[in-house]
């Protein structure tokens, strides 16, 4: 499969194979998505040499699996729990302007990209703190993101004192709850959580083979 350069334009198609109606202010920032993380990846590597060249695919279109799967109403906050170099949250709040994304970690160094990639686009709507879910304290939100970061049973033990338990914010398609982005063979990770999630298979949203056995979990609150 061809590599998408994140300086070229094939990521952005990418996403636009799968999704359309962006203003045109979120078309920039698409593109300007590639650019950003290729220089900031120089100075902090916060992706892997092998997948930079991957970008869209791999950390853009990935993230966006749960803007396919939920709508997230205007003015829902939503919580993305150890965001890593900024995924899933800086997709989807470029994705879902309206709604409020508290991205934490507990790597400062890798804030620091995440907060100057949303300097860069122009993204009001992402508060960074360096933190982790333990010590977030007097804050709950309508939901909790994550992706590959620990066990489904430890992110749902962390997120559930996080999560409000029913979200005042009209127009939201699932109650609160966490949504995790997992990949492999989940059967054991799942039922030694002891929860029952719903799960989507990713390759029937999209159909690149990167997406075989990744998997969206929701945990409903």
């Amino acid at each position: 499969m061809e590599l998408l350069q994140p300086n070229g334009p094939a990521g952005v198609a990418l996403i636009e194979k799968y999704f359309d109606e962006f203003t045109a202010l979120q078309l920039q920032q698409w593109k300007q998505l590639g650019p950003l993380y290729n220089e900031w990846n120089e100075k902090i590597n916060v992706i892997s040499r092998k997948d930079i060249d991957a970008l869209y695919e791999k950390h853009v279109l990935h993230s966006l699996s749960i803007a396919a799967s939920f709508s997230f109403a205007s003015g829902s906050t939503v919580l993305d729990l150890g965001t890593g170099g900024g995924f899933p949250g800086i997709p989807l709040a470029i994705f879902f302007p309206e709604v409020n994304f508290f991205l934490v970690d507990s790597i400062a160094k890798k804030l620091k990209v995440v907060q100057a990639v949303a300097d860069a686009l122009g993204l009001k709507n992402i508060t960074v703190q360096h933190t982790r879910a333990e010590d977030i304290k007097q804050k709950q939100f309508d939901y909790v993101v994550s992706r590959a970061v620990a066990p489904l049973g430890d992110l749902w033990r962390w997120s559930k004192p996080l999560l409000r338990t029913r979200s005042a914010v009209p127009g939201n398609t699932a109650p609160t709850g966490l949504i995790c982005l997992k990949g492999g063979d989940l059967a054991l990770e799942i039922q030694q959580s002891g929860t029952r999630p719903h799960q989507v298979d990713i390759h029937t949203i999209f159909g690149e083979a990167f997406f075989r056995e990744k998997y969206l979990l929701y945990v409903a609150r």
